[in-house]
C-alpha cells in the first residue's frame, strides 16, 4: 500500500527500534524523507537553519548532502594567492574546531579515507584591508588550504581537492562530531558529562554518506558507522539512507535484528511511495563479494608474456598464437580442451574462467591465469579481518552455534593438537583484533606477515569447508589449472 512522505516520516518516528536503514534508488526521494522527518521531529522555527542556533536544543543531529553546503571555495586570488575551502558560519563546526579542538581528529579521519600525504591546514584569526582601506577580520577556523606531501618533506601547497575528496573532508567533520555525541551521551550520570548540548538530541539521521569511496573502504566506512552505532548506550536513535547496495548490505548484516528493521523504498510517483520491510538477511548475497575480495588479496594476474617465459622449452608458433587468442579473441569449448592438455608447464597456476563472446554459433570464453602472490606483497589491512569475521558469525548463527569460534576446524591428520592451538588460541584472537575502532591514535593498519598466513588459511577454509557451503554454496574464486573442469562454463 502506498504512503506519502509524511506518513513515512511519522512510521519511522513512531518506530521504536535504535536503528532503520533505508535503502532507495537515486532520486527516489531519500533526501525529501528525511527533511520531512527532520521537520516532524524539530519544526523549523523562525531564522533557524539547519546548522544555526544553539546545538543543546537539537533534537536531531543531520548529514546530507546539504551539510556540504556549509563548504564553499574560494577561487578569487585578487587579494590572495591561496585556494581556501571556506566555512559558513554555524554551530556545527564551530563546536568541533573552536568549542572541542578536533582538528587533529578531522584530519586523521580524513587522511584514513583518501590519502596519508594530503593535510588540511586550518587558519587562525587574521585581519587584512580590502580595496577601501577598511580592516577586515577572518576568524579562526573559518578556512582550509590542503597541501600534498610529495616526499623528501616537500609540500605541494594549496591546492585544490577533487570533488570525491571535499565530500570525505566534510564527512570526516561530521564523523568527529558523531563520535563527541555517542560518547557524551554513554556517560549515564548528566551532570557527569562535560557538555550539556546533546542533552535533548533523540535522533541521528544520516542521508546517503561519503560515495565516492572505493568498494573496500566503502565497507569499512560501513564498518565504522556500525560499531560506533553499537557502541551507543543512551536512549538515541538512528536512521541511514543509501542508494549504494553494498554499503546498505553491509549495515544490515552488522546490527542485530532486535534492535534495527531495514527498508527499501520504491517510489510509484511524484507523492505516492511503498516502504516495505527487507526480510533478507542477505539482500545483495554481500557475503559472497567479501569472501571474494578476501581471495582476491593473495593472487595476482600472469599476464601473456609471463605464460610464455614458464615454458622452457622452446615455444612453437601455434601454443604461441593460441595464447594471444586466449587473451584477446577467447577460445572456444573445444580450443580450451586441447589447450589444457598441451600446456601440463601451467598446472600450478589458478584460473578463472569468463564467457567472452558469441560469434558463428559458437561460444568463446578467455581465461585468466593467477599465481599466488608472496605472502608479504599481499595488501593485507586490519579491517579485511572484519570481513572474515562477518562471513564467520553468519553462517554460525544459521547454523545454530553460540560463537563462530566453534565453526572453525578443530582438527588436521597431520598435527591435530598444535592445528587446534594455531586456530583456537591465535586465530580466533586475529580475527577479532580488527573489529576495533580504526580510528584510535594508537593503531596501525599494518598486519604482519604470520596474521597474513592466517587470514589466506581461513580463506581457503570457507571454499572447502561442508558446513561454509550448506549455506552460501561458496565456490573457489579460482581454480587449479591442473584440476580445471573444462566443460563447467
Amino acid at each position: 500500500m502506498s504512503k506519502i512522505l509524511d506518513d513515512i516520516a511519522l512510521e519511522l518516528r513512531n518506530n521504536k527500534k535504535k536503528v532503520q536503514l533505508i535503502y532507495a534508488f537515486n532520486g527516489t526521494g531519500k533526501t525529501r524523507i528525511s527533511r520531512k522527518f527532520k521537520e516532524l521531529i524539530s519544526p523549523k522555527l523562525e531564522d533557524d537553519t539547519e546548522y544555526s542556533g544553539e546545538l543543546k536544543h537539537k533534537k536531531i543531529l543531520y548529514y546530507s548532502s546539504f551539510t556540504e553546503d556549509l563548504f564553499y571555495w574560494d577561487n578569487d586570488l585578487e587579494y590572495d594567492s591561496k585556494i581556501k575551502l571556506k566555512i559558513h558560519k554555524n554551530s556545527f563546526t564551530d563546536w568541533v574546531f573552536i568549542e572541542q579542538g578536533l582538528e587533529d581528529t578531522v584530519t586523521r579521519i580524513f587522511q584514513h579515507y583518501t590519502n596519508e600525504k594530503l593535510t588540511p591546514n586550518f587558519n587562525e584569526e587574521y585581519t587584512f584591508q580590502n580595496e577601501y582601506g577598511d580592516n577586515i577580520t577572518i576568524p579562526a577556523y573559518s578556512e582550509i588550504v590542503f597541501s600534498y606531501a610529495r616526499g623528501d618533506d616537500a609540500f605541494q601547497e594549496n591546492i585544490k581537492i577533487s570533488k570525491g575528496e571535499e565530500s570525505n573532508f566534510v564527512w570526516s567533520v561530521f564523523y568527529s562530531l558523531f563520535e563527541q555525541v555517542i560518547s557524551e551521551l554513554n556517560i549515564a550520570e548528566i551532570k557527569n558529562r562535560s557538555t550539556d548540548k546533546f542533552n535533548n538530541l533523540e535522533y541521528v539521521f544520516i542521508d546517503d554518506p561519503v560515495s565516492s569511496l572505493d568498494e573496500n573502504h566503502f565497507i569499512e566506512l560501513a564498518i565504522d558507522i556500525a560499531q560506533l552505532i553499537q557502541s551507543s548506550e543512551s536512549n538515541l536513535k538512528f536512521i541511514i539512507t543509501t542508494h549504494n547496495p553494498l554499503f546498505y548490505n553491509v549495515l544490515h548484516n552488522e546490527f542485530r535484528r532486535e534492535n534495527s528493521i531495514s527498508y527499501r523504498l520504491e517510489k510509484i510517483n511524484y507523492d505516492d511511495f511503498i516502504l516495505s520491510k527487507q526480510e533478507s538477511d542477505s539482500p545483495f548475497a554481500y557475503q559472497v563479494y567479501l569472501k571474494n575480495q578476501l581471495e582476491d588479496l593473495f593472487k595476482e594476474e600472469v599476464l601473456a608474456e609471463k605464460l610464455k617465459e614458464l615454458i622452457k622449452k622452446v615455444i612453437s608458433k601455434d601454443k604461441e598464437e593460441k595464447i594471444e587468442r586466449l587473451f584477446t579473441n577467447g577460445l572456444t569449448q573445444e580450443e580450451l580442451e586441447e589447450f589444457h592438455k598441451e600446456f601440463p608447464e601451467f598446472n600450478d597456476l589458478y584460473v578463472i574462467k569468463t564467457y567472452f563472446k558469441k560469434e558463428n554459433k559458437k561460444v568463446f570464453y578467455k581465461v585468466k591465469f593467477f599465481k599466488d602472490k608472496e605472502i608479504d606483497d599481499c595488501k593485507v589491512e586490519k579491517y579485511h579481518f572484519n570481513f572474515i569475521r562477518n562471513i564467520l558469525e553468519k553462517v554460525s548463527t544459521f547454523l545454530g552455534y553460540y560463537e563462530f569460534k566453534e565453526l572453525l576446524p578443530k582438527s588436521n591428520e597431520n598435527n591435530p593438537e598444535l592445528y587446534n592451538k594455531r586456530i583456537e588460541s591465535y586465530t580466533n584472537r586475529r580475527v577479532n583484533f580488527g573489529s576495533h575502532s580504526k580510528h584510535s591514535g594508537e593503531e596501525m593498519p599494518f598486519v604482519n606477515s604470520n596474521d597474513k598466513r592466517v587470514l589466506k588459511f581461513l580463506v581457503t577454509y570457507l571454499s572447502e569447508s561442508k558446513d561454509v557451503n550448506k549455506i552460501f554454496k561458496f565456490k573457489p574464486r579460482y581454480i587449479k589449472f591442473a584440476f580445471l573442469n573444462i566443460n563447467e562454463g
